[in-house]
């Protein structure tokens, strides 16, 4: 661990100073790389879900899943980050003062990124792609249920480095998955410059309540759905349904709903059709004393409103109205992505002002606080803080920035 962190902080000045054109040469080498290797990465990854199957449930499996399409999307987002602005040296703001002194403020790498991450093979080559583009070298700390597949991932994206001459620790994965090697990358002072967890509530707990070095807190989605008195219900359904069972492993999948209680007797039974009975695999609903009066269902117990799920369950309440919802998401949410579908204006104004969420939408589903489907190309992570970086993390959230101060035989 030690070398591969002397490593990675000896490539930073090369990878700082590469060019937008070397960048870009370099990302459409790791993407034919990826491509090229599909059928190591797959072998490597049929290896680690035979070896999780039993111990995870069937969602989690598919989020450790990969087939050909999936490796031909990673690839597709690597390009994606090469087509993107080159944040690195981007003048921020500019001041001249009255003696003509110049003071920039200039966007620049971070330096060393160390990402811990869990059972998501893609988040590998995402992590590498955005860290190079915005002239950083990554540290890559995958769990130990996608190793084999992030290891003939990360060699193929060595490959398309070495392809172009850039430097192999411009990317670096730890071989190490015990719990001891992401508590060494926490403490790495004078080595990481920035870390980045990403995974369930107990890894970026242990990352923020540990880590020495700086930390962004990302991940943790406990999402909300507010369905107001005067939404459009079937437009409410549908999105509910998208939100929640398009992709539950994910952390920008709802997994609460709020109903206003003038339409839960019409809406939860319209819920329950489209969630349960109509559904091969039916999403458990926990519901509250007032929701379990009109629909049947599992009575949430004390922890359900304070669960990222991860899987077919979405919590349940009535609430009176969008003071209810709001303070209710206040009491309960991690910060990550809320919506309200409404067609009263006045219900949204407030949700929008009121809620405290690194995304807020009016009658959209949750699932698009992505990187990718904000136009970022894929994302870092998604951070539910509030300084430096907040939601999807793209490459100007991987920058620092600089003062750059021109003068002319300027004293003071």
């Amino acid at each position: 661990m030690l070398d591969m962190l002397k490593r990675a902080k000896a490539a930073k000045t090369a990878v700082a100073l590469l060019s937008t054109e070397e960048k870009n040469a370099a990302l459409a080498a790791m993407a034919n790389a990826l491509v090229d290797a599909s059928d190591a990465i797959l072998t490597a990854n049929r290896a680690d879900i035979e070896k999780a199957r039993g111990t995870v449930s069937e969602v989690m499996i598919d989020r450790l899943m990969l087939n050909e399409s999936r490796i031909q999307g990673m690839a597709k987002g690597i390009l994606e980050v090469a087509a993107l602005p080159d944040p690195v040296w981007e003048t921020i703001s500019e001041t001249v003062r009255a003696d003509g002194l110049k003071i920039e403020k200039k966007a620049v790498p971070m330096g060393v990124v160390a990402i811990i991450y869990e059972s998501r093979p893609n988040v590998t080559s995402d992590a590498a792609a955005l860290a190079l583009k915005s002239g950083n070298v990554c540290v890559l700390r995958g769990g130990k249920e996608a190793f084999q597949s992030a290891n003939a991932i990360v060699t193929a994206l060595k490959a398309g480095l070495k392809k172009v001459g850039i430097t192999e620790d411009a990317i670096n994965l730890v071989t190490d998955t015990t719990r001891e090697s992401a508590n060494r990358l926490m403490t790495a002072t004078g080595y990481v410059d920035l870390l980045i967890p990403r995974g369930g509530a107990g890894l970026i707990n242990a990352c923020v309540q540990n880590a020495t070095v700086p930390v962004i807190q990302t991940g943790t989605g406990i999402c909300h759905v507010y369905v107001e008195e005067s939404a459009d219900l079937e437009k409410a359904v549908t999105i509910l349904e998208n939100a929640k069972t398009s992709r539950p492993s994910v952390c920008n999948a709802c997994e609460v709903l709020l109903v206003d209680e003038a339409i839960a007797p019409t809406f939860l039974p319209m819920v329950r059709e489209i969630l349960v009975e109509k559904r091969e695999k039916p999403v458990e609903l926990r519901l509250d004393e007032k929701a379990a009066e009109i629909i049947p269902g599992t009575p949430a117990g004390e922890g359900d409103f304070d669960t990222e799920f991860l899987d077919y369950i979405l919590a349940v309440k009535v609430v009176a109205n969008t003071q209810e919802a709001v303070a209710h998401i206040a009491a309960h949410s991690t910060g990550h992505s809320e919506a309200i579908i409404t067609q009263n204006e006045a219900a949204k104004t407030l949700f929008l002002s009121a809620v405290d969420s690194a995304a807020v939408y009016v009658n959209a589903s949750t699932r698009f606080t992505d990187g990718g489907e904000f136009g970022l190309g894929c994302e870092m992570g998604i951070s539910t803080q509030k300084l430096h970086a907040r939601g999807p993390m793209g490459l100007r959230e991987l920058c620092t920035y600089k003062y750059v101060v021109t003068g002319d035989g300027h004293v003071r």
